[in-house]
């Protein structure tokens, strides 16, 4: 399944490339995700926890800088884990690329996504919602690294809020399935439209 999005950031191109040079700090940016170790190599291990309704998953696993180009600010990341309890699996492959705006910056993502066990169980619309949410956490945080290594601080000085609460994560995924309801609903009629 192959999930597209972007987000803004309010820094110039080149200081939003240099920040994705270090994976640490990009992991911590994204809810439920944790660095376990360096393998060497731009491989690491880690682990993404999160709650998709009442099933909480734990995926392990690697993940692997497959592709770097500094010129066209653009990077390829391919990630593959199984969930501790046997559950499922889910194997990623994530380009982004960093372009210039009047405001700074927008990261463009493509999410290829392959899930199977209990997460597959989840529809398409559900687990496109719920990477929205998790893509705009992510975008904050990213915006409120940048901005506090700017200040002096360093990372461990910089709160990235909550982990990924399943609760938090499906009630904004359902408010934004919903607002896609009610907007096919009381959209007028528009010939050609479907």
């Amino acid at each position: 399944m192959l999930i597209e999005s972007d987000f803004e950031v309010s820094e110039p191109p080149d200081k939003v490339w240099r920040f994705f040079d270090d994976i640490p700090q990009v992991a911590a940016c994204l809810p439920g995700a944790e660095l376990t170790d360096d393998l060497g190599d731009d491989k690491y291990q880690g682990r993404v926890s999160i709650r998709m309704g009442p099933v909480r998953l734990q995926f392990t696993g690697t993940a692997e800088i497959k592709e770097r180009d500094d010129a066209a600010k653009r990077i390829v990341v391919d990630a593959a884990g199984a969930d501790e309890k046997g559950r499922g699996q889910a194997a990623m492959s994530v380009t982004a690329k960093v372009v210039a705006t009047r405001q700074g910056s927008t990261v463009r993502v493509a999410q290829d996504l392959q899930l199977s066990g209990a997460a597959a169980q989840y529809g398409r619309g559900m687990i496109s919602d719920v990477t929205s949410v998790l893509m705009r956490d992510f975008a904050t945080n990213m915006q409120n690294r940048i901005s506090a290594a700017d200040q002096g601080l360093s990372p461990d000085q910089v709160a990235t809020g909550a982990p990924a609460s399943g609760f938090t994560i499906a009630l904004r995924a359902m408010r934004m399935a919903l607002a896609r309801v009610a907007r096919r609903f009381f959209l007028p009629y528009q010939p050609g439209r479907t």
